[in-house]
């Protein structure tokens, strides 16, 4: 059995020495009714997705007394200090914001920059460092963690129609011409069971070429011989090269997702379309890129909301109506800073933001000349 490198590590380092064991980690007050700490405690350089491992599991750490939605002070003992930071047990923080997250499967809780530099870098940390971990104010994000702490099934009997578990719809919004433009789920990642269902609906609409914001070609080849693979048009399509993937991360404001879907979104307006925009749920990645296209195509910031939280009432059945709370703090909290990156205003009313003048103005900056955007404007309105 091939061993875990971090759990080789963590190991070596409990084994090394007094100051670096997990047993000289301390468990903070023993009065329960004192606030939480970890103290003193050995990290570990996360270095697949980068970060700093604090090295105690998740549920040692919340037998502590920490909870999901909690502020927390983060100290490090080459003194690099993070305040009032979130504790979530999942990303939700906006790009380039500090987190601090306990993830379904990492070995220990992870002090990082979501989508931004590596913290263990940016620190200046080493292995002879340790993190003490103290309490800022219990329970200031719960809303937050409540509202994107959500989960969906992968059984089509649980969901209402095959459009609905596919997350497939045609973009209605501002200029885009009718049924020019659809979202969806993958249709060919079949983690979730949707991709078949993508690939009849798909056909079925006429889609002529698709925009994969998630794979690259070797990632493609790999589902391609899988032996749950059934998309026949998918693979009809990506044959004969009508299939662009821009396996894109979701930091949308690094230099490297915007000169991607640059080159991408030149590629499709070379295709007359239909189009299909996805990622692997078409949620995150295809609703950043839906909503600059609906934006450049003199969308407003409503029919942007009304579209991008469909998504949420496929999967989670989370509407204004069922569920206000989420809705709302899921468009303050994950839309917005989305719009207002593209739109380039960090403050005022986005009712009252020129879109797409702004969708224009990041496009520009991503790379494509003005003939181009002119060109895909074309394509999608028709």
């Amino acid at each position: 059995m091939k061993s875990n490198p971090i759990h080789v590590l963590a190991l070596a380092l409990c084994l090394g020495g007094a100051v670096l064991t997990l047993a000289a980690c301390g468990s903070g007050p023993e009065n329960a009714a004192d606030a939480p700490a970890l103290t003193d405690c050995p990290i570990l350089s996360e270095e697949e997705f980068g970060g700093v491992y604090i090295t105690r599991t998740i549920d040692e750490f919340n037998a502590l007394g920490f909870q999901y939605g909690d502020s927390v002070d983060v100290t490090f003992s080459n003194g690099y200090t993070l305040e009032d930071l979130p504790y979530y047990n999942g990303y939700y923080t906006q790009n380039s914001q500090p987190l601090l997250v306990a993830y379904p499967g990492y070995p220990y809780i992870k002090a990082a920059i979501n989508n931004g530099d590596d913290l263990w870098e940016v620190a200046g940390l080493t292995e002879e460092d340790t993190a003490t971990v103290t309490l800022s104010e219990a329970g200031k994000y719960l809303d937050i963690q409540q509202a994107r702490d959500i989960h969906y099934e992968d059984d089509r009997a649980r969901f209402d129609s095959d459009e609905a578990f596919a997350n497939f719809r045609s973009i209605q919004a501002g200029n885009i011409a009718p049924d020019r433009i659809y979202r969806s789920a993958s249709p060919c990642d079949n983690q979730h069971n949707r991709a078949p269902y993508v690939d009849r609906l798909m056909a079925d609409a006429g889609v002529d070429f698709i925009l994969n914001l998630a794979d690259t070609p070797e990632k493609i080849q790999g589902y391609l011989a899988g032996e749950d693979f059934d998309s026949p048009y998918f693979l009809s399509l990506y044959e004969a090269g009508k299939v662009a993937p821009l396996a894109l991360n979701t930091n949308f404001l690094s230099p490297a997702f915007q000169s991607k879907l640059a080159d991408g979104l030149n590629t499709m307006a070379q295709s007359p379309g239909p189009y299909l925009i996805h990622c692997t749920e078409g949620k995150d990645r295809t609703g950043f890129v839906c909503m600059l296209l609906e934006a450049l195509a003199g969308a407003g910031y409503e029919e942007i909301v009304e579209d991008y939280m469909i998504t949420y009432d496929n999967y989670y059945h989370i509407t204004l109506q069922s569920d206000p709370d989420r809705y709302h703090t899921i468009v303050e909290n994950v839309l917005d800073p989305m719009v207002r990156l593209v739109a380039g205003r960090e403050d005022g009313d986005l009712d009252q933001i020129d879109l797409a003048a702004g969708a224009a103005d990041f496009l520009l900056g991503a790379g494509m000349t003005q003939a181009e955007i002119d060109a895909l404007l074309a394509r999608i309105t028709g």
